[in-house]
């Protein structure tokens, strides 16, 4: 009776620290999970942040319709008074 009570509490003993192992590996692959799940969002909030900021250099650094519409205007009334005097020219020649 005495031994079948050891084997019994050995028995026992035997399941809890089969059930303290895996609970101890669960534990330390879900802390690993976690680190590596926090890292991620770390990550991409900083390159969000980034990208905020090209976004920001890239408005500031390029030229808006307006602009270019207002250049190009003035380049088509250069190009025009060039070409006048270029007629001019030739009349004179003539």
């Amino acid at each position: 009776m005495v031994l079948l009570n050891v084997v019994r509490h050995a028995e026992k003993c035997a399941e809890m620290d089969i059930n303290t192992i895996w609970s101890g590996c669960l534990s330390l692959i879900m802390g690993a999970l976690w680190f590596f799940i926090r890292e991620k969002f770390e990550d991409s909030k900083r390159i969000e942040r980034l990208l905020n900021i090209t976004r920001e250099e890239i408005a500031r650094d390029t030229a808006t319709k307006a602009e270019v519409a207002r250049v190009t205007d003035h380049i088509d009334q250069r190009f025009n008074k060039l070409e006048e005097k270029i007629d001019r020219l030739l009349q004179a020649g003539k």
